[in-house]
């Protein structure tokens, strides 16, 4: 029989958040299988592991025997991991117990009673609308019953654990015949069940030994059933953001949200607050953001396109892929293609690339500001956190990255692959392309998916596919080429001189860069035309896309001409092309992409 646990100092509290964090964690799959509420998405065991995440690696860095600032530096890691409506809750629950016990070197058990009221206090006034069968009616039951224990002079924290850990478990039950959603899909909250999950590995570890360090547990796998039917969703993209300031005004931010969506929640304090909402234009809430303070950790899942690879039955590989890619929407839609945005900065504004700013607005914005705006890969949690959601759907997730010769995406990717917790395999491709070409690659493997083949088959197919496509782009002014720094004006004077515009290429080495020029300014489209077709096998069919700035008309005709000049192109697509190479070329930008079909 253990000793009884009269009170809890930093490094003991360490040790059971710890061992709690890692049982959550492992029950990540679960969670997601289980997540019909409030939208069927199927990501509340990802959102949740990865915010407990950030609170696990924050206590892992080193001890600190008052469990004040150990509950205040959970809630501060808490805060900056938060993803998602329940992540978002338990961070504003860490927050609420770090701000009551700060004060306290050691907790008996009704200090500790008190920060739980506390916690649930903070959690239920960081949501616009609450609602009951949730996590936060679990959290309130355990509160609660932790309160009323303690009342009774109850010291051993064993005992508190083991009694308020049964009342949360009854309260999770009843979740299933509180929610709607619930009931008929059979199952509990998936917040709740988290919530539970994160209690139980506490309890446990209290009855082995709380002196003891927590040993590791690995993800546990899920059936790829998932719960619950797909809806038609009123706001699409889970969007989210970081604000920091000297004194936010917390009451008039969430006025200004609450109009946008759903699902509004506010964690943090009036120094930093997290945002969390369910909309349908992310850049509102972000612009919203800005009036407030400075904006970072940005995020826009979609939604719809979550809950149907939730509940895609017949594919056993997702694909992901990044911004740079350029593919039809339609397209996106129809194979289920995931995207991870980079982001964009305009001076210190800051976007995420195709969801906070279109194409047309970014070269809007290209053409009027005197900034010239520069990318940055995707942080290697935006990854992470796709992988680890398609991860828990599929048998295997594949991403295909722009080529590293011009960014750091794949290096990203590939480290947040090396860091998932899944039981899912997850295979990262370098493109060796970019824009049109690296589109057309992610469809090939997303067409592969959709047929059902497994990741190994994909992965041979479009490694040996990289070679084969290509990308073109004739740019439209050298002007943004030089405000860029990627053209000396020299060069620009010489090539206006002479009437020369430089063809840009995908190489074989994964390098963008010129393959030749076009000499004269008339019939320029012509010339690119022979230009590409000399590259092109004449009895080989081939799948093209055309991408524009702003030249749509232009980029038909270019595809007119194509078609003409190779009477084998059997599919193709004309779109607005993405950020990459307009920044360099401005508007009256082709690009042309192809692919042997």
């Amino acid at each position: 029989m253990p000793a009884p646990v009269l009170e809890l100092n930093g490094a003991r509290l360490s040790r059971l958040l710890r061992a709690g964090i890692q049982r959550l964690i492992a029950d990540q799959e679960h969670l997601n299988r289980i997540n019909v509420f409030p939208v069927p998405d199927g990501d509340t065991g990802t959102n949740m592991a990865l915010t407990m995440s950030a609170v696990l690696a924050s206590l892992r860095r080193g001890a600190d025997d008052h469990a004040g600032a150990t509950l205040t530096r959970a809630a501060d890691a808490a805060l900056d991991g938060a993803r998602g409506n329940s992540g978002a809750i338990l961070a504003q629950f860490f927050l609420g117990m770090g701000d009551s016990a700060a004060s306290h070197a050691a907790l008996s058990t009704s200090q500790f009673a008190t920060a739980v009221t506390t916690g649930a206090i903070y959690a239920r006034d960081s949501l616009a609308e609450p609602r009951e069968g949730t996590v936060l009616t679990v959290i309130t039951d355990f509160a609660t019953e932790t309160a009323r224990l303690a009342a009774t002079g109850l010291h051993d924290y064993l005992s508190l654990f083991s009694q308020a850990l049964k009342k949360a478990r009854t309260s999770l039950q009843r979740t299933s015949d509180q929610l709607e959603a619930l009931r008929i899909a059979r199952v509990v909250d998936a917040g709740a069940q988290g919530f539970v999950d994160l209690l139980e590995g506490m309890t446990d570890h209290l009855h082995r030994d709380v002196d003891a360090e927590p040993a590791d547990v690995s993800v546990t796998a899920a059936d790829h059933e998932t719960t619950g039917e797909t809806h038609d969703l009123s706001h699409r993209f889970c969007t989210e953001c970081t604000i920091t300031s000297a004194n936010i005004d917390r009451r008039k931010l969430r006025e200004h949200l609450a109009a946008l969506g759903s699902s509004l929640v506010l964690a943090g304090t009036n120094r930093k607050s997290k945002v969390h909402i369910h909309v349908n234009d992310p850049a509102e809430v972000f612009r919203i953001a800005s009036l407030f303070g400075a904006v970072s950790g940005q995020k826009a899942d979609d939604m719809q396109r979550q809950q149907q690879a939730a509940h895609d039955e017949l594919r056993r590989v997702a694909v992901v892929t990044d911004s740079v890619a350029d593919i039809p929407d339609d397209v996106l839609d129809e194979l289920g293609i995931h995207v991870v945005p980079l982001r964009i900065q305009f001076g210190e504004q800051s976007y995420l690339d195709k969801v906070g700013l279109s194409p047309e607005e970014f070269l809007a914005e290209l053409v009027l500001n005197p900034v010239h705006p520069k990318t940055s890969q995707p942080p290697a949690g935006d990854f992470r956190r796709q992988f680890e959601f398609l991860g828990s759907h599929f048998e295997a997730v594949v991403s295909i990255s722009v080529t590293a010769k011009v960014s750091g995406t794949y290096n990203a990717a590939q480290s947040a692959a090396d860091r998932v917790q899944s039981s899912s395999a997850i295979e990262v491709l370098d493109s060796g392309n970019a824009s049109i070409g690296q589109g057309l690659l992610a469809i090939y493997a997303a067409e592969l998916a959709a047929k059902g083949f497994d990741a190994s088959h994909i992965v041979t197919a479009v490694r040996k596919m990289i070679p084969l496509t290509r990308t073109y782009a004739l740019i439209g002014s050298l002007d943004y080429a030089v405000r860029g720094g990627r053209v000396k004006p020299a060069v620009r004077s010489i090539a206006n001189m002479l009437g020369l515009s430089p063809v840009l290429a995908s190489h074989p080495d994964g390098r963008i860069a010129p393959a030749g020029m076009l000499f004269g300014r008339r019939n320029r489209r012509d010339k690119l035309v022979r230009f590409i077709t000399r590259r092109m096998k004449s009895s080989q069919p081939y799948r093209v896309g055309i991408g524009h700035a702003n030249a749509a008309t232009e980029a038909h005709d270019l595809l007119d001409r194509l078609r003409r000049a190779h009477p084998r192109i059997e599919s193709a697509f004309v779109m607005p092309v993405g950020s990459t190479l307009t920044a360099h070329g401005g508007p009256g930008t082709l690009v042309v992409g192809i692919q042997p079909s």
